[in-house]
């Protein structure tokens, strides 16, 4: 179960947000997309608990296809983001399954193939960050990226199959850095998998994803995290 810390800090959300567009059915699932549709390159961007259309997750999401790539972010919550006053944390998890939305996934990356672009890469913040360990460990993707994940046991990464890059928080009450350097343990012993797993001083989970543009340390941090994703992404994608 996750804490309550995983909820905190929400952003205001907009619809109509970003450069991109939101497509009613891609691969099944309503998204907003962005990038060139002549692109050969996909990422696959996959949001918290607060859903896409928060206006930082599509910002990341344009500025990831300035880079040349594709990029999708679904709606795996189906209009039903986590809202901060929710009575009851738990019952929203239990009815929003990351593993349900893995299975959800798979048939965008099958529609991203049918466009041409047979590379695709994944990122995921906090409860997205469950969905990529999943396409991770089923093969699905190239390169995967977790920022500060949610739900991610030892036993999913010992399971992975592609590069992956884990980017978590010093301050975390569910994805303590104990149990992300655990995870850099797990990786070490397995050569045959590339990684990068790195603790950002000073931050707390949301980071990444939910901060303010007033607080110049915080958006520092953040921007080093789009870096590590975007570098990740070039490394291993192009």
């Amino acid at each position: 179960m996750a804490s309550s810390h995983c909820f905190e800090n929400p952003p205001e959300l907009d619809p109509a947000c970003g450069g991109g567009e939101v497509i009613d059915d891609f691969g099944g699932q309503k998204a907003y997309v962005t990038g060139s549709g002549d692109a050969k390159i996909a990422v696959v961007l996959i949001s918290d608990a607060f859903g896409y259309e928060a206006p930082k997750l599509r910002e990341i999401a344009d500025k990831v296809a300035s880079f040349g790539y594709f990029v999708v972010v679904p709606d795996f919550l189906h209009g039903d983001p986590y809202e901060p006053n929710h009575p009851n944390p738990l019952q929203w998890l239990q009815s929003h399954d990351p593993e349900k939305a893995f299975e959800e996934a798979k048939p965008i990356i099958a529609a991203l193939k049918l466009k041409g672009m047979p590379t695709i890469g994944a990122a995921g913040y906090c409860w997205g960050a469950k969905v990529v360990v999943e396409l991770a460990k089923a093969r699905e993707i190239q390169a995967a990226v977790m920022s500060h994940p949610s739900f991610v046991t030892i036993d999913d990464i010992k399971e992975v199959k592609c590069p992956i890059c884990v980017l978590g928080a010093e301050i975390d009450q569910f994805s303590p850095q104990e149990l992300v350097m655990q995870f850099e343990q797990v990786l070490s012993e397995n050569s045959a998998v590339a990684h990068f797993v790195k603790i950002f001083p000073g931050v707390t989970h949301g980071w990444a994803v939910r901060y303010s543009d007033n607080d110049e340390a915080a958006v520092k941090s953040a921007e080093e995290a789009f870096a590590d994703m975007t570098g990740w992404f070039d490394k291993y994608l192009k």
